[in-house]
């Protein structure tokens, strides 16, 4: 008789083949489990919000805030004083007052100012008895032959004074911006590219070097075509600046946090807007203003040092070492000291990547929900640039002081700014996007039809409108990261940056066609606010949604990630776009 507290030979084989069985399932699972393990699922571990975040954000908060000095500065380094026709042989008119000279010597406006490009060939003596006459011959007012006299009782000098830049050369004052967004435009081609190629922070620390090595030979400028050079030059170097800043803090950041940092980052922004109103109004002389917006970018050179490359970059490119190196920084500096991931477990959250591949803008088009994202978003950045640096630029078309109308301009992009981060989070990216960009477009659009005595109706609406405008421009940038895969991630924000400063390019010629029509430029800053906020319709909503790695997870499906571990699949992108 067999005991029952033994197993037969043949039992103890099948127990044993049962055994082995089940443990190479079990290590099958977790290898697959580590396998199919994100980025985010590390953040998870090692705190996605933590000590270490928050050094690294207000660290580039830095070079966020000197951004507006430069991009706004056309405001105050191409201002335009009051100003009239030089007047010839003005010691012989010593019995004369000022106001008797220019009297006789330059024609006057419908509302009785003097012109500011045209002059009398010869003195009229005879409106000093009756200064209401009017010219009996059109043939004796001719364009200003000996220069202009300009009002330095607000700007010591600006570059309309230095090459006299006014009049038949109005045109080239306001292409000053437009070559620097020209350069901003190629900047966000090139860094954009770099940046997915050889890192983030690398392309950051070149581009705060160019800028100040460009910023500085803009001041020192000795004519209008070495400026132009210079500070198309300067442009392309701020792109860099403009392009990473927001992504390399992101990519540090948890899905929970991830837009706190974002309205975090863009909050320095409006601060750097308020402060370039206090610099103008201290430095009037426009070589010193340039020196004094473009210092501070040494101070975010010295900073950047404490800043690591982006982990996730750095696993997506298969640089494991390096990425696990800063993770078990980032978990010390949060507390989590039993972190254990190894560089091997990186190594399989690597993104699958044929051998010498690289990810360039093409890429961008070749499959279709990314082609739809490509070309929704590219529209939609190049509305929010062309209504906000089409309502920042017209500082002094709504009646107000234009240092207090940068100041307060700048102060009320922060409400707008914290009412989008309750908005973002409730109702979408998708909807707020929308929304900001048609409500900035209307309050354009009321402006032309509310008549100009109403100034204080006007100043009101104009600043909403502003709120609006950098509503949408906070939540493009949040959106727009969120959109594309960490593979192509600098290549979607280049992209969309090159859409984004054509817009901006544009924008400042658009006021040269109040010589159409006077209301012109503002219906066309409207039409184009109202339809690209339209196209935001068509983009999905990407509220709670991981951030994608590679380019599959844009084509199939998307995970929802909010903070808990074990969360709901989320629907997949294809889906959303139908």
């Amino acid at each position: 008789m067999k005991s029952h507290g033994k197993l037969s030979s043949k039992d103890r084989n099948r127990f044993s083949s049962s055994c082995c069985c089940s443990l190479v399932h079990s290590c099958s699972e977790r290898a697959n489990s580590t396998e199919k393990m994100k980025f985010e699922d590390l953040l998870l571990e090692i705190d996605g919000f933590g000590k270490f975040q928050i050094l690294i954000l207000f660290i580039l908060c830095l070079p966020r805030m000197n951004l507006p000095m430069h991009f706004l500065l056309h405001n105050f380094l191409a201002a335009t004083p009051s100003h009239h026709c030089a007047i010839p042989h003005q010691e012989a008119f010593v019995n004369l007052t000022m106001e008797e000279v220019l009297l006789i010597s330059i024609p006057r406006e419908p509302d009785g100012t003097f012109k500011s490009c045209e002059m009398f060939s010869q003195p009229q003596f005879h409106l000093l008895l009756n200064s209401s006459l009017q010219p009996e011959n059109n043939s004796i007012i001719q364009e200003c032959q000996h220069g202009w006299v300009y009002d330095h009782s607000q700007f010591t000098s600006t570059i309309s004074t230095q090459w006299d830049l006014v009049c038949e050369q109005r045109g080239l004052n306001q292409a000053t911006a437009t070559f620097f967004f020209i350069g901003v435009t190629m900047g966000a081609v090139v860094f954009g590219y770099l940046s997915d190629r050889f890192g983030r922070k690398a392309m950051l620390l070149l581009s705060l070097v160019c800028a100040v090595i460009f910023g500085m030979l803009s001041a020192a400028s000795v004519s209008y075509s070495m400026l132009a050079i210079t500070r198309t030059l300067t442009g392309v170097a701020l792109s860099g600046v403009s392009l990473i800043v927001l992504p390399l803090g992101m990519e540090w950041v948890d899905v929970e946090h991830r837009t706190f940092s974002g309205i975090l980052t863009s909050m320095f922004w409006s601060i750097g807007n308020m402060l370039l109103a206090a610099v103008a109004y201290l430095v009037r002389e426009w070589r010193w203003l340039l020196v004094a917006v473009t210092g501070p970018c040494l101070l975010s050179i010295v900073c950047l040092w404490w800043v690591p490359e982006s982990a996730r970059w750095l696993i997506a490119n298969g640089k494991v070492k390096r990425a696990h190196r800063h993770l078990l920084r980032c978990a010390r500096m949060n507390g989590r000291k039993d972190f254990a991931v190894s560089p091997e477990d990186l190594r399989r959250m690597t993104t699958d990547k044929k051998p010498g591949e690289n990810y360039t803008y093409i890429t961008l088009f070749r499959t279709p929900v990314l082609r739809k994202i490509s070309l929704c978003s590219g529209t939609l950045w190049f509305g929010v640039a062309f209504s906000y640096y089409g309502m920042s630029m017209n500082l002094t078309g709504f009646g107000l002081n234009m240092y207090l109308s940068q100041f307060v301009f700048g102060f009320i992009e922060i409400p707008a700014k914290m009412i989008m981060y309750v908005l973002v989070n409730r109702v979408g990216r998708r909807q707020s996007e929308a929304w900001a960009l048609i409500l900035t477009g209307l309050c354009i659009g009321a402006n032309i039809v509310i008549p100009k005595p109403f100034t204080p109706l006007r100043s009101a609406v104009a600043i909403m409108g502003k709120g609006f405008s950098e509503a949408a421009f906070t939540t493009a940038f949040l959106y727009t990261c969120e959109l594309y895969p960490t593979v192509l991630r600098q290549n979607g924000m280049g992209y969309s940056s090159f859409m984004a400063r054509l817009g901006g390019a544009l924008a400042p010629l658009v006021f040269l066609l109040d010589e159409v029509w006077r209301s012109l430029p503002e219906v066309t800053y409207c039409g184009v606010a109202v339809c690209c906020g339209l196209v935001a319709f068509l983009l999905p909503e990407t509220l709670h949604v991981r951030l994608p790695e590679g380019i599959e997870d844009i084509e199939k499906t998307q995970v929802k990630g909010p903070p808990q571990i074990g969360a709901p699949k989320g629907m997949p992108l294809q889906s959303l776009l139908k």
